[in-house]
C-alpha cells in the first residue's frame, strides 16, 4: 500500500517561535528514531553556514535551497539512486520559496509519501503575501497559525519594518533580511495607529 504524506504550512509573525518549533520537532523525530531532513532558502544570509538557528540558541544542520533548486529532482535522486527515504522534510523560511518549488514539494509528498512541514511568514512588511506563502495557502493539505501577542494584548499580524529610531518604514524592497533591529511584530491596530502618528508628524504620507 502506498504511503500517504501531507504538505503542512505553519505560519506566524516574526518572533512567534516558528524556528524553535521546527527545531523542537526535529528533536522529537530524533528521539523517536524517525528520519528527517532540514532545508532553508539560501536567501536568508544571517547565517554563514548551513544551519537553522533559533533565537533561543538551538540549531540543526540544514541543506540550502537555491532559487534554481528543483526540490523534486533533489529528493527523487536521494530516494531512487541513493536509497534514502526520509520520513519528514522540514523547511524553514518557506516564504522565500518560489511558487514552483512549493509545487515540487507537493509532488514529493504525493509521489513518495514523505511528509513536508513548511514554516514561514504569511506577509511582508507591507502586509502583502510572499509568493511562497501564497502558493502554500493555495495547495497545502494542512495550514496552522503559530500565534503570538502584541504589546497591547492582541494577536500579532504585521511584520513591521523599522528604522534605527524605531519608526515604521512603508517603502522598500520586499526582502530585507534582519532581526529585532529591523522588524517588530504588532497587531493591525497598533500598526495603523503608529502609521497615523508618523503621518501627523510628517514622517509618512497619510493613507487608510
Amino acid at each position: 500500500m502506498k504511503r500517504l504524506g501531507k504538505l503542512y504550512f505553519r505560519y506566524g509573525t516574526m518572533g512567534s517561535a516558528k524556528t524553535a518549533l521546527l527545531l523542537t520537532t526535529a528533536y522529537n523525530f530524533e528521539e523517536r528514531g524517525m528520519s528527517y531532513l532540514c532545508f532553508k532558502p539560501s536567501i536568508d544570509t544571517r547565517e554563514k553556514k548551513n544551519v537553522i538557528r533559533s533565537r533561543i540558541g538551538i540549531e540543526r544542520e540544514c541543506r540550502w535551497i537555491y532559487r534554481d533548486t528543483d526540490l523534486f529532482a533533489y529528493i527523487r535522486e536521494m530516494v531512487e539512486k541513493k536509497g534514502l527515504h526520509p520520513d519528514w522534510i522540514l523547511v524553514d523560511e518557506a516564504q522565500f520559496l518560489a511558487p514552483e518549488q512549493v509545487d515540487q514539494l507537493a509532488c514529493v509528498v504525493d509521489t513518495y509519501g514523505i511528509n513536508v512541514i513548511c514554516y514561514g511568514l504569511r506577509t511582508d512588511f507591507q502586509t502583502r503575501l510572499f509568493e511562497g506563502s501564497r502558493r502554500l495557502f493555495e495547495i497545502a493539505d494542512t495550514i496552522d497559525e503559530i500565534k503570538s501577542t502584541c504589546n497591547c494584548g492582541r494577536k500579532t499580524i504585521v511584520n513591521a519594518r523599522i528604522d534605527s529610531r524605531g519608526e515604521i518604514i512603508t517603502e522598500g524592497d520586499q526582502v530585507e533580511i534582519g532581526g529585532n533591529d529591523r522588524y517588530i511584530s504588532v497587531c493591525r491596530n497598533c500598526w495603523r495607529n503608529k502609521k497615523v502618528e508618523q503621518s501627523r508628524n510628517g514622517q509618512l504620507p497619510l493613507d487608510n
